[in-house]
């Protein structure tokens, strides 16, 4: 490795912006990225052929300019970065019903341009499934460890969460604040701290109701704010 700090997590923070090393990196590291996406579509790949390996070396790219130590292992995150953008890939795909090129590759399409048979997109349907699973488990594991950072449980959350929809729609208001307000945000989650003066000079909400709410309120917006897309789908915010 030369002068390159003896870790990949040292080595990975210290090329971020230079672009030549990240493409060095991303070459270097190949064998991994396709290894990753064989293991999430269930084929071998091939680059210059399989449009999952160009999602793949973007969300690699991605992994480098995002990481820092606080993530963990460089690879760990790199591997739950790549996974994720393929996911995203396959669903929009399958929402504007394009055939993706996992089908093309599996049994009932023919070079004729056949229909492909139900039980390959059942195959199909089960193997994202089971894929999306997966990831919002650790998606659940990830936001459990960012809520540790704030001193909080998901029990903490449960037991603030809005049992009204007229309490849920005041935090909610209080959440999109801080989300339309970047320099609130960022401080926020530098400070790990609810600011709940300015919310209450910007929104006249009684500040009992904003202190019942703080734990829900501070859950939505790291899953807001953060790479949970899993999440974000599956809990009601807006």
């Amino acid at each position: 490795m030369g002068n390159y700090p003896t870790s990949i997590n040292q080595r990975v923070e210290s090329i971020r912006n230079n672009k030549t090393e990240i493409d060095k990196l991303i070459h270097e590291y190949k064998p991994f990225i396709a290894s990753v996406v064989e293991g999430a579509v269930g084929r071998y790949v091939r680059y210059g052929e399989d449009d999952e390996l160009s999602i793949a070396l973007m969300a690699f790219e991605e992994s480098i300019r995002a990481y820092d130590s606080s993530k963990g292992n460089f690879l760990a995150f790199a591997k739950n970065v790549i996974r994720k953008r393929l996911i995203d890939f396959f669903r929009k795909e399958n929402r504007h019903n394009k055939v993706v090129s996992l089908v093309d590759r599996l049994p009932g399409a023919d070079d004729e341009g056949d229909e492909i048979d139900f039980s390959a997109h059942e195959a199909i349907k089960i193997h994202l499934e089971n894929q999306a699973a997966e990831l919002r488990k650790m998606e659940i594991e990830d936001l459990k460890q960012e809520l540790d950072g704030w001193g909080l449980t998901y029990f903490d959350v449960a037991k603030s969460s809005p049992k009204q929809e007229g309490t849920r729609k005041t935090y909610l208001q209080v959440v999109n604040y801080i989300m339309s307000t970047p320099e609130l945000l960022g401080s926020m989650k530098r400070k790990q701290y609810l600011p709940i003066a300015e919310i209450l000079r910007n929104l006249k909400i009684p500040r009992k109701k904003i202190e019942r709410g703080r734990n829900y309120i501070i859950a939505a917006v790291l899953i807001l704010s953060g790479d949970y897309q899993y999440l974000k789908d599956f809990v009601e915010w807006r």
